[in-house]
């Protein structure tokens, strides 16, 4: 009876894991506009290296940290740049395709003799 319950455990485990994972990013505004991605960004800045010293306390590791990198990292530019990424390669896939077909048949050809 226990080897019946223990995927069924696992699966309930994994599914509220992943569910709680889902629900901080909503709550937090990971998954919203960029403007809320900019700012939960911040907050996790802001609220990582306490908890990282506080956690160090706990364990009595009293080691010194390195300093935090500045990370320059807008969503919104980020976002674009994608977005203009994407646009491109469907724009050129058309020209990109004849060329390699063209290839493609020289290749063959090329066997062929």
């Amino acid at each position: 009876m226990a080897a019946k319950i223990l995927p069924v455990v696992k699966l309930a485990t994994k599914v509220t894991i992943a569910g709680g994972a889902l629900y901080i990013a909503v709550d937090s505004g990971l998954l919203g506009s960029s403007e809320q991605g900019s700012e939960a960004l911040g907050k996790a800045k802001a609220a990582i290296p306490p908890a990282i010293e506080e956690w160090m306390k706990y364990f009595g590791l009293e080691a010194q940290l390195p300093t935090m990198p500045k990370i320059e990292f807008s969503p919104v530019e980020a976002w674009n740049s994608g977005v203009r990424t994407s646009i491109s390669a469907l724009s050129e896939a058309p020209t990109k395709a004849a060329g390699y077909t063209n290839q493609g048949l020289q290749y063959l050809k090329d066997l062929t003799k």
